[in-house]
This record gives structure tokens, sequence and C-alpha cells, in this order.
């Protein structure tokens, strides 16, 4: 299995994730000019790692057998890099991007599972640079996920990373003919993506964990909105350098317990900040519970992945 699960178009996948303090599982239908409606969304407390026992349970309760299955991973389990497009045949790209990695990566090429994300280049440019995400984890990390789901007797067709999920939100909000950043923050870090065209054009990882967010310490909870600030700024400066013909319209801030972060950034960044409410986007009519932000915020990347469609084979 690839990261993406490409063989097949998914509908109604169920997602089951992994969070701090247990497991978030989703699943959406998408309607045809409405909003994509949320037909379930659950926690299960529960302590890190998960056991294959507890894994079982919340498949039985879900009855997970009735659909495909899409899982996470964790911002540790992998790595993400923008590399060059290589000037290959199809059929030849895993295995020349897998030779672009080898002295990239933190681990022995031999041990990696590798999979690739297209970059869109400039349709109106005369010569077309060319780039691609690609996306490398141990092999062990996949076998032990699949293993984990297997022991539980949950049917695994798809594993995917917070990027895509996050875009798979980001892409439902873009204004037309422009672009959209998006931050997001949990427990691992926070984590900037900008769309275009319902594609993922950038990412970047902040080390800063959603606890300091809400410090009550007005002096530290500065200095982390300086650090968020000031790598923002970078990251989008970099971003308007290098894919000029994309404007970006707003930031927006996927859902936080706390609103000094977006006042912050209202203040000190150059474009407009917008909070996300999850309702404005998805049917939470099915899904009460979510009417909550801090449920929002648990859920944010799992009702992600809940959303993706078949990734375009490269």
């Amino acid at each position: 299995m690839g990261f993406f699960g490409k063989t097949r178009k998914v509908s109604g996948l169920l997602a089951i994730g992994f969070v701090a303090d247990g497991m978030c599982a989703a699943r959406i239908t998408r309607v045809p000019d409405a909003r994509p409606v949320v037909e379930l969304s659950a926690f299960f407390p529960h302590k890190q790692p998960p056991s294959p026992e507890a894994l079982e349970k919340v498949g039985r309760e879900l009855q997970a057998a009735q659909y495909q299955c899409a899982t996470l991973l964790g911002t540790r389990d992998y790595q993400m890099l923008a590399v060059e497009a290589p000037n290959v045949q199809p059929d030849e790209l895993k295995a020349a991007v897998r030779w672009r990695l080898k002295d990239m990566l933190d681990f022995h090429i031999d041990d990696a599972t590798i999979d690739v994300l297209d970059i869109p280049a400039d349709k109106n440019a005369a010569v077309r640079a060319h780039a691609m995400f690609a996306v490398a984890a141990r092999n062990t990390v996949i076998e032990a996920r699949q293993a984990l789901f297997a022991a539980a007797r949950v049917d695994l067709s798809v594993i995917d990373i917070p990027e895509t999920a996050q875009r798979n939100i980001s892409a439902l909000l873009e204004p037309e003919g422009r672009g959209l950043a998006m931050l997001s923050f949990n427990t691992e870090g926070g984590l900037l993506t900008v769309t275009f065209g319902g594609e993922l054009y950038l990412s970047r990882r902040i080390d800063v964990g959603i606890d300091l967010l809400g410090d009550t310490d007005p002096e530290r909870r500065n200095q982390t909105f300086d650090k968020i600030t000031l790598e923002l700024q970078r990251s989008l400066d970099h971003f308007d350098r290098q894919f000029h013909y994309v404007t970006v319209s707003k930031l927006l801030l996927a859902p936080l317990p706390a609103t000094a972060l977006h006042d912050y950034l209202s203040s000190n960044l150059y474009m407009p900040v917008d909070a996300l409410d999850l309702a404005s986007v998805l049917d939470l009519s099915k899904a009460p519970e979510l009417q909550s932000v801090e449920a929002q915020q648990r859920h944010f990347l799992v009702l992600g992945a809940a959303l993706r469609l078949e990734e375009t084979v490269l």
C-alpha cells in the first residue's frame, strides 16, 4: 500500500485518526452543489499507542466493515519534501524520485515507502518549471500501521497525511481564481498550507503545540505568537516569490478554542485573517457534537481525511 490508496475512487470513506488522548472517526458524504454532509463523527478516549483490541471495538461500533477505511500518519511518522519533477515517463517517476531522495532522508532509502503529489506548473509560463512533493516514511511505520488495523479486523484502504487532509478542507473554501492559506494546530504543532485550484502548493510545519497558544502569561504567549507570525511571513513571502502567478486571498485559521492568536495575526500580518467555523463549509446537522470549537479542532484533520477523493495517479 502506498500513502494515498489510489486504486479506487472513495465515496463515504470512514476515516479513523489518532490524537493525543484517543481516537477520532468521521464519515462524510459529498453532495452536488451543496455542503458535504458529516454523516458521523465520534471520539473514543484511549491512551496512545492504541491497542488492536481498542481499535477492533471502535471498528465494530462504527460498522467499519461496511466502508473503505482511512487513517492518518502522525507528523513524526514521515518526511515531506519538495523536489524538482524528474523528466521521465510516468511509470518511471517513483523510481526517479526515490533516487533523488536517497541523500535527503534521515534514514536509508531502501527502508522507505515513497509516494508523490504533483504541484501544477504555471499554465501561462513559456518554460514550465515543474515541482512535486515527495512523501517518504519508513517501511516499518507503514507496516506497523497496517498490522494494527489487520489485528483489529478493520480493512485499511488508505494511509493519508495531515497535509492532504487539510488541503481537502481548504479546497472547499478557495475563492474563485485565488489561493488560500490555512493554519491549523494540534498537540504535534502547527501546519500551514496554501492551496490553489484544489491542489496543494505549499506545506510548512511550525514547531508550536496547541497548548502554548493558551499560555496565561502574556509575555510568553506573545513570544509564541511572534514566532508563529515570523514563520508565516517567511513562508508566505517565499510562496509569493516561487508562485508569483498565485494570489493568496487570505489566511484562514482552523478552529481553535482561544481567539487570542486570531486577534494577534489580524494585527500583524499583511493579509486578511479569518477564523474558520466548520459549519460554514460542512453540513453538521447529523453531527451536532461538532458545534463546539473544541470538537471541531479535535476532529479537524480526520474530517479532512474523510473528504478525500481519488488522487491523481502520477
